[in-house]
């Protein structure tokens, strides 16, 4: 698989999101700019200018019209896809962490990190059809988890919020009252800061990946721990296939921490592993660094990561990929 090589950042990639129809990938990196490529040959498309700080999350609605994105300069910001278009600014006390669009794309979960005074909190807003009648209230505002919360996601049918972050503990909330419904235990939970969560295509269970070098597979309505896949070194970022039982795990050893020059060294690759089976399927090398975010297309037949050296690498898999037997 010979990569598109994407260099459109001047800093690390943070995060990457597709939209639904697979053809526009969106990408979040320290910069300041969230930036939007064509997703079959790595085009870039152009760029959000308004943000003052690293980008750290976006998501983008199911018609692709609307992208959210969470920055480091207390705000999350709703943009016009297409034009590019600052549509509405959220402003909070803290950094905007991790954004998520309900199904509907009437509403959006945004959390904020613990600051100052501020603890860290999770905010749902409802998201206007005109722009010219948003508002900046919120619907529902939940605190509580000590420490960062890195993500958090809608549950099935919009009626749970799934949030993970520096606890180490996984909580499933009731979207309306606010009230926690369930938590992860220590036995069966991650050890360490959970650094990201991808929820699958159906909603029925999603993946996480934590500082503590294992991704574990959860049901998201009994968050019952179904698989752990192990590797040799912590996991930044996390993504489902759609289209086949693989799921694929990226990240590495933090730069000043790789001792010898070998690029090995750092396990700075995309891990496959068969989503059942638990067994390593292969790895993608070729970042300079950690690996931050991984996404995979929505048709399952290409992936991207975006690393600690600014590049962002997409692959469209060979056949050979879709005749794998365990």
């Amino acid at each position: 698989m010979r990569p598109f090589l994407m260099k459109g950042h001047e800093r690390p990639l943070t995060f990457l999101k597709y939209n639904r129809q697979g053809d526009l990938l969106f990408s979040c990196a320290k910069d300041h700019k969230p930036t939007v490529w064509f997703a079959d040959n790595g085009e870039r498309l152009g760029t959000y200018n308004e943000h003052k700080g690293a980008v750290w999350c976006c998501d983008v609605s199911r018609d692709s019209r609307r992208l959210i994105t969470g920055s480091a300069d207390r705000s999350a910001k709703l943009w016009d896809v297409k034009s590019g278009t600052l549509l509405f600014t959220f402003e909070f006390d803290s950094p905007a962490r991790s954004v998520d669009f309900a199904i509907g794309d009437k509403l959006a979960v945004i959390t904020t990190d613990p600051f100052m005074e501020q603890t860290s909190a999770i905010h749902v807003k409802t998201i206007s059809n005109d722009p010219n009648e948003q508002t900046a209230e919120s619907a529902l505002k939940i605190t509580g988890p000590r420490g960062r919360i890195n993500r958090a996601v809608w549950g099935p049918l919009n009626r749970t919020i799934i949030s993970a972050g520096e606890d180490a503990i996984i909580r499933i909330w009731d979207s309306e009252t606010g009230k926690m419904l369930n938590e992860s235990s220590k036995e069966t939970g991650h050890s360490k800061t959970i650094t990201s969560l991808s929820m699958s295509e159906d909603g029925s269970h999603f993946l996480t990946g934590s500082s503590d070098k294992s991704a574990k597979l959860w049901d998201s309505r009994t968050l019952t721990n179904l698989k752990t896949y192990v590797t040799g070194s912590p996991i930044n970022a996390v993504a489902i296939s759609p289209l086949l039982e693989h799921v694929v795990i990226g990240g590495g050893q933090a730069v000043g921490e790789v001792t010898t020059t070998h690029h090995r060294a750092g396990n700075f690759e995309a891990k496959f592993f068969h989503k059942v089976l638990q067994e390593e399927i292969g790895g993608v090398k070729g970042h300079f660094g950690p690996m931050n975010a991984l996404a995979i297309n929505p048709d399952g037949r290409s992936f991207s990561s975006g690393g600690e050296d600014g590049y962002i690498r997409l692959h469209h898999f060979d056949k050979d990929y879709f005749n794998i037997k365990m």
